[in-house]
C-alpha cells in the first residue's frame, strides 16, 4: 500500500513579516515566544540576535546596527515576545500607525517656466539693501529669468519681455537695462555645451578596424604580385 506524501509549500505556511531573514529564523522566534521560563527566553533571544546579525552583515555599517536587529526581532514576534531588551521595546500601535499627512504646497506660481525658486530669489533681491551688490544681484536674477525662459522656448526670446516680467514679479521694485542681459546665442551655446557628448568610441574603433582590414588586403595583394613577378 502506497503512503501519500504531503508536501509542505511556502504558500500554505503563514506569511513571514520580514522574509529577508528566512523561514528558519522565523521558526526560532516563534519557538522563543513559546518558552515559559523568562531566563531561557532571554538566552534564546540573544542567540537569535547573533544569527540575525550573521545573516545581515551589510547592516553592520548601519548606525545602531544592534538596535535595528532587536526591533526586527520584536516585529517578527508580532510584539508578543517578553524578554529583556537593551533598547526600548517598540509597540504594535506605533508600528502600524500611518504617517502624518504632508500638506501639498498651494502657493501659486505666476509663471510656471520660472518656478517658485526664482520668484523667491526676486523677493530676496527686493529686500536687499541698495548698492552695487543689489544691482549685481538684480542683473544675475534677470539673466536667470532669460535662461529659464530659453529652457522652455529655445526658438526666440524678447529681452523687453524679460525686463517687463522682472518688474512685474518684483512689483516694480527691480529693473535692469536691456544691455545687461546676456546674448541669446551665448546662452544657447552654454546650454549645448552642458549636454552629454555622443560616444564616439565605437565609431573610432570601427574606423580603426576598417583601416586594419584595408591594410591587410593591400599587403595580401602586394604579396601575390611579388609571387607572380618571381615566377
Amino acid at each position: 500500500m502506497l503512503e501519500t506524501l504531503e508536501l509542505d509549500y511556502n504558500t500554505s505556511r503563514e506569511k513571514m513579516i520580514i522574509p529577508e531573514y528566512g523561514r528558519n529564523v522565523q521558526n526560532m522566534i516563534d519557538h522563543c515566544v513559546s518558552i515559559t521560563d523568562k531566563e531561557e527566553r532571554n538566552k534564546c533571544a540573544q542567540a537569535i540576535i547573533k544569527v540575525m546579525g550573521q545573516l545581515k552583515p551589510q547592516l553592520r555599517d548601519v548606525e545602531d546596527f544592534t538596535h535595528k536587529l532587536w526591533a526586527h526581532l520584536f516585529i517578527m514576534a508580532d510584539f508578543k515576545l517578553d524578554v529583556d531588551s537593551p533598547y526600548p521595546i517598540p509597540n504594535k500601535e506605533s508600528f502600524n500607525s500611518k504617517p502624518e499627512k504632508v500638506d501639498y504646497p498651494h502657493k501659486k506660481i505666476k509663471y510656471g517656466h520660472y518656478g517658485k525658486v526664482l520668484e523667491e530669489m526676486i523677493t530676496a533681491a527686493v529686500k536687499y539693501p541698495e548698492g552695487d551688490e543689489k544691482k549685481y544681484l538684480t542683473i544675475r536674477v534677470a539673466n536667470l529669468l532669460k535662461t529659464s525662459y530659453l529652457l522652455w522656448n529655445r526658438d526666440t526670446v524678447n529681452d523687453n519681455t524679460i525686463i517687463k516680467q522682472l518688474e512685474e514679479l518684483s512689483k516694480g521694485k527691480l529693473t535692469v537695462d536691456i544691455t545687461a542681459l546676456q546674448d541669446t546665442a551665448e546662452i544657447l551655446r552654454a546650454m549645448k555645451s552642458k549636454t552629454v557628448p555622443k560616444d564616439t568610441s565605437f565609431s573610432k574603433s570601427k574606423k580603426s578596424n576598417n583601416n586594419r582590414s584595408k591594410n591587410n588586403n593591400n599587403n595580401k595583394g602586394r604579396h601575390k604580385n611579388h609571387k607572380r613577378n618571381n615566377r
